[in-house]
């Protein structure tokens, strides 16, 4: 994969607004990702990162076309060069697209492991490979023949990182993968994922786990009050602050412990009350006057992406 690789999936200028409803009849329009542009290639990794509620899930699910009928998706997604419309989604969801889902409820609660290791897919293949696969992430053959209710949560998700990796998918979607793992489980699905990259595939990586998904990303995508703040080369995260752009970035590799332990000051403004102008201005120490009126635009900066206007 170079830099001249085209996107399998591109993203541009994504918005996902929410209808609510509270007191009976009344009703008002709840914006939770706001212009994201965003892309993946093929034979790469790309982390998606942020806080809670910055918009990482319903970006995975406006991708798969699975969010309610109460949402409605402006902007445009290309899959492999076309319009992905709805249509499409529904062709694509779980043969070229797959999910590895956040949530343990997408395992069918009536079937065994083992049948839910067939639906949809070539027998023969997955005789080949799921043993092979659940060998890799700590999972014994006789996990095949239990229910999901007899699994552990992170039983349950190594069992949905399998059956992701099983599929033919050239776009692998994994919505926080490694919670409920020990570190060497998680370690190895990140491992897995890394080598489906590099078989040519393409990983879109969500998680909070921040270290154990830089390590094996190649571009980084860093999201804050439902948008794309700065999209980077994961190198960067590792060599520190002054490599990134974004001070929501920089805040980012303060708070972790091994750097002391040092969040910025504030909170992630809730999407129904989302600030004027740059959405981390209220709590950035470089925000001016323009920053309270006007949105930045997206610019290139050093080999990345930035949505600031003094990113540097």
């Amino acid at each position: 994969m170079t830099e001249n690789t085209p996107a399998l999936l591109e993203i541009r200028d994504m918005s996902v607004t929410f209808r609510m409803y509270s007191g009976g009849l009344q009703q008002s329009d709840v914006r939770v990702v706001s212009d994201l542009s965003v892309s993946v290639r093929a034979g790469e990794v790309l982390a998606v990162a942020g806080a809670s509620g910055s918009g990482k899930s319903v970006l995975a699910a406006a991708v798969l076309g699975i969010l309610p009928d109460t949402a409605c998706v402006q902007g445009h997604m290309y899959y492999a060069g076309q319009e992905l419309t709805a249509a499409r989604q529904a062709v694509l969801r779980g043969t070229e697209i797959a999910l590895v889902p956040q949530s343990v409820a997408f395992l069918d609660p009536l079937l065994k492991v083992k049948d839910q290791l067939y639906v949809g897919r070539r027998k023969r293949k997955e005789a080949e490979n799921w043993k092979r696969i659940f060998a890799r992430l700590g999972l014994s053959e006789q996990t095949a023949q239990l229910y999901p209710f007899e699994l552990s949560g992170g039983m349950a998700r190594r069992v949905l990182a399998a059956l992701a990796l099983l599929t033919d998918a050239r776009l692998i979607i994994a919505d926080e993968p490694t919670p409920g793992m020990s570190a060497e489980q998680a370690a190895e699905t990140m491992r897995l994922f890394r080598e489906m990259a590099e078989n040519g595939r393409a990983v879109m990586l969500i998680t909070h786990d921040i270290d154990t998904a830089f390590d094996h990303a190649d571009r980084v995508a860093v999201l804050y009050a439902g948008t794309a703040v700065e999209v980077m080369p994961a190198g960067d995260f590792r060599r520190g602050p002054d490599a990134l752009r974004h001070p929501y970035s920089r805040a980012l590799w303060r708070a972790l412990p091994q750097h002391g332990f040092c969040p910025a000051a504030g909170l992630q403004p809730p999407a129904e009350n989302l600030p004027e102008g740059c959405l981390f201005a209220p709590r950035c120490p470089l925000c001016t006057a323009v920053c309270r009126t006007a949105p930045p635009p997206m610019r290139e900066v050093r080999g990345g992406e930035v949505r600031c206007y003094y990113g540097a």
